[in-house]
C-alpha cells in the first residue's frame, strides 16, 4: 500500500486531497498546525500536529514513516493560513522550507508535490492565456512566499536523482461551501456592497477544489518517474462569470442587493495608486479594478492529461 504525507492535511484543500487518497487506497499522514474531524477515524488516516516551523515534529513523522509521496500543502491561502499574507507568514514558509524538501531527500521519497499560486506570474495584457513558462513576476506578499518555496525546492531537490518533482500553481480555489474567493470578485472593499458590471459576462479563473483533488489522484498514480516532473497550472476549464457568482450565492449563500453599475475608465491615477497599495500586497484576496475586465486564463493544457475538468460553480460540492 502507497503511503502519502500531506502536509497541512486538515485545511480546506488538505482535507479533501486526504479523502481522495483514502479512498483510493492509499495510507495517508496528515499534519498540520490544528487537528480536524473530516477524516477522523477513517482507516488507513493518521494525524500528527505540527506547525509548518517544528521541524523536529516534522522530523518523528519521518523517521516514524516511509513515504512514496509528499504533497506539501502547507503554507497555503484558504487551507491553513488566511488571506492576509504578512512578514510571518512570510518567515513561517522560510522556515519550512529550509528542511521538508531535504527531509524528502534523506528519506528516499519517490514524489513531491509542491502547491504553490498562478499569483507569481505577470498578468498579461492580452487575452492569452498563460502557460507555465511564462514570464514570473510576484508582486504580491503571497506570490513572493510561494515562488521563494519553489526556488527552494529546485535547489534542494530538482536534481534528486529517481525523485518526481512537480510544482502546481493553483487558482483561487472553492468549493460548495467555501465562496470567500468568489464572493470577492463581487464585492466592493470600500463599502462591502455588492456589484456586478452591466449583465456580469465577464469572469475569473478559478479552481474547484475538487479539480484539484482528481487532478492529483491521477498524477500521483501515472508519474512513475523523473519525466513527469515539472510545473503544472490547475484552474477550472473555463473561466467563472460574474453572473455565475451570483448564481451560485444566491443558491448556497446569502448575498443581498447586487448593484448593476457601468464600467470604470482605467486612469493612469486609478494604476499609479495601486503601486503603493499595502492592501494589494498583503490581501490575498485583493479585487483590482483595473483588471476586472480582462478574463485572463492560465492555460492547463498540460494538467488536462490527468484530469477532466468537470467540477465547476454549478455543479460543486
Amino acid at each position: 500500500m502507497n503511503r502519502i504525507l500531506v502536509t497541512g492535511g486538515c485545511g480546506l484543500i488538505g482535507k479533501h486531497v486526504c479523502s481522495g487518497f483514502l479512498k483510493k487506497g492509499f495510507e495517508v499522514v496528515a499534519v498540520d498546525r490544528e487537528p480536524g474531524e473530516y477524516n477522523e477515524g477513517k482507516e488507513n488516516y493518521s494525524f500528527f500536529q505540527a506547525r509548518p516551523s517544528e521541524k523536529g515534529g516534522y522530523a518523528e513523522v519521518f523517521e516514524k514513516y516511509k513515504f512514496n509521496t509528499v504533497i506539501h500543502i502547507a503554507n497555503t491561502a484558504d487551507n491553513d493560513i488566511g488571506p492576509i499574507i504578512t512578514d510571518a507568514e512570510i518567515k513561517e514558509s522560510a522556515a519550512m522550507d529550509e528542511y521538508i524538501y531535504r527531509f524528502a531527500i534523506a528519506h528516499d521519497v519517490e514524489q513531491f508535490i509542491l502547491i504553490s499560486t498562478t499569483q507569481v506570474y505577470q498578468m498579461p495584457k492580452t487575452r492569452e492565456p498563460l502557460r507555465e513558462d511564462d514570464f514570473i513576476k510576484p508582486v504580491t506578499n503571497y506570490a513572493k512566499l510561494k515562488y521563494e518555496s519553489e526556488q527552494r525546492m529546485i535547489k534542494d531537490i530538482g536534481r534528486a536523482r529517481g525523485m518526481m518533482v512537480a510544482i502546481v500553481r493553483v487558482a483561487p480555489v472553492y468549493t460548495k461551501e467555501f465562496c470567500a474567493n468568489l464572493e470577492s470578485k463581487i464585492t466592493d472593499p470600500k463599502d462591502n456592497t455588492k456589484f456586478v458590471y452591466r449583465t456580469g459576462e465577464y469572469g475569473f479563473h478559478m479552481c474547484c477544489v475538487h479539480n484539484l483533488v482528481d487532478f492529483l489522484l491521477t498524477f500521483v498514480q501515472a508519474a512513475e518517474d523523473h519525466s513527469y516532473s515539472g510545473t503544472y497550472n490547475m484552474a477550472d476549464k473555463n473561466l467563472t462569470m460574474a453572473s455565475e457568482i451570483i448564481e451560485y450565492m444566491k443558491e448556497n449563500h446569502r448575498i443581498g442587493v447586487v448593484l448593476q453599475r457601468n464600467p470604470p475608465n482605467t486612469s493612469l491615477k486609478m494604476i499609479a495608486n495601486l503601486i503603493d497599495n499595502k492592501e494589494m500586497k498583503t490581501n490575498y484576496r485583493f479585487l483590482d479594478f483595473t483588471r476586472i475586465l480582462t478574463n485572463n486564463m492560465f492555460d492547463i493544457m498540460k494538467a488536462s492529461k490527468y484530469c477532466s475538468f468537470r467540477w465547476t460553480v454549478k455543479n460543486t460540492k
